[in-house]
């Protein structure tokens, strides 16, 4: 089979679904004004996503540039699933690896919804940062782009699950005052992970910085709390 953009955009079309598609229009607020304006959708599922992508992991990175530049959804979340298989292959503290970093940074303009983000993230820049000087994601933490700003927070969940706590707490920091319901969501949502790591911690953290806590990120900072606590917490909100 030859792995190029087009045999692999061929293949994912099989599975396009018109029904779907403009369910997830609906979903991924699509719509004027909203946070993804203007994407577009085939009606693919995430496990038929992978199931294509899984095929063209050894794709060129030409073909897979063009890939990410796709105007549909589908096939740019297919090229970073593609992006973290060759992440997960690749012989760590080597040229080939940093040619995958720099090449999902320079792509960052095309991760522009919030799985995207999520679903990429996680699984390169966390783990490839774990053991390294971290000041990309500050950068991040204050960049224009919404979605690089999501990066930001995001990439610091493989710091949690690796009982890494203080980027998270500084990036969100960072971001408490963000404009965007989406960030605050995912400081929540990070908030709350780091919270299941040492929940007194960010009990400290939630109360000094009560002024500056937007309301969705305290609720979902505070939602895995015993529910007579969780209750209290509300209010001071």
């Amino acid at each position: 089979m030859v792995l190029s953009a087009d045999v692999f955009c061929k293949k994912l079309f099989k599975f396009k679904n018109s029904a779907k598609a403009k369910i997830l229009l609906r979903f991924f607020k699509t719509g004027p004004g909203e946070y993804g304006e203007g994407d577009v959708f085939l009606g693919i599922t995430v496990p038929e996503t992978r199931k294509v992508a899984k095929e063209f992991k050894n794709i060129s990175f030409e073909e897979l540039q063009k890939i990410l530049n796709s105007s549909w959804h589908e096939v740019r979340l297919a090229g970073l699933l593609i992006l973290v298989m060759k992440y997960n292959e690749v012989e760590k503290n080597t040229k080939e690896e940093e040619r995958i970093i720099k090449f999902y940074i320079k792509n960052i303009k095309n991760i522009n919804n919030w799985d995207l983000v999520d679903l990429s993230c996680l699984y390169i820049l966390g783990p490839y940062l774990f053991n390294r000087n971290r000041q990309l994601l500050y950068k991040l933490s204050k960049d224009k782009n919404m979605w690089a700003r999501r990066i930001a927070i995001i990439s610091t969940f493989y710091f949690i699950k690796n009982k890494d706590l203080d980027d998270t707490y500084k990036i969100a920091s960072i971001l408490l005052k963000d404009e965007q319901d989406l960030i605050h969501k995912a400081v929540g949502w990070m908030l709350r992970e780091a919270g299941k790591r040492d929940k007194i911690r960010l009990e400290k953290f939630l109360i000094r910085n009560k002024k500056n806590i937007d309301r969705i990120t305290w609720r979902y900072a505070i939602e895995k709390f015993p529910e007579k606590q969780r209750q209290e917490f509300l209010k001071i909100k």
